[in-house]
């Protein structure tokens, strides 16, 4: 995977993805990509996986990464999981063997905007309940060098915030083994 495999999306073709990604839906979507990060900037693709409370995703280094945001500089459990939109990631990537470049351990078909989301929300997703979290998920150096600068400015515009186009984060309530595939599910 690198990010020379496809061309960085022009600002038009961005703004032509929108009425595609608002498409998705908004109470039941689809797990499409499980990606596992077992170092910096490596990449494994899962058909199934296991999330845990004290791991996130089980074999991920979420909780191996130190974080500022914590008194002890220990991983931050708001941001115990990264969760992007399917569509605003093929909107940004292009084909699903370059989503994982974005750096999230899950890819989902739903709205993921703060809208139909906001922080508190529960997700069933397999046999796993996660919780959206406040902590924003914002595009980095890393994501703007693999899609471009202007995807970078496309997820973090005022649009693109309203609608999480970089992403969410959650954190793992309730244990459980996902599967790509599986119903994503948003609790009332």
């Amino acid at each position: 995977m690198t990010a020379d495999s496809a061309h960085h999306r022009t600002p038009g073709e961005l703004e032509a993805s929108l009425p595609h990604i608002r498409q998705a839906p908004a109470d039941n979507g689809t797990l499409k990509l499980i990606v596992r990060r077992p170092a910096v900037d490596e990449r494994e693709v899962l058909e199934s996986g296991t999330l845990s409370q004290e791991e996130g995703l089980v074999g991920d280094t979420w909780n191996q990464r130190g974080s500022s945001k914590t008194p002890d500089g220990g991983p931050l459990l708001d941001a115990q999981l990264n969760i992007m939109n399917a569509r605003a990631a093929a909107a940004v990537a292009g084909p699903i063997e370059r989503w994982a470049l974005a750096g999230d351990q899950l890819y989902i078909d739903l709205d993921i905007s703060i809208e139909t989301l906001p922080p508190g929300t529960r997700l069933a997703l397999g046999e796993a309940v996660i919780e959206v979290t406040a902590e924003p998920h914002t595009g980095c150096g890393k994501f703007s060098s693999r899609f471009g600068l202007d995807a970078l400015r496309f997820v973090n515009s005022p649009t693109g915030r309203a609608l999480n186009l970089r992403g969410i984060n959650a954190r793992v309530i309730h244990p459980g083994p996902i599967h790509t595939g599986d119903t994503v599910t948003r609790l009332p």
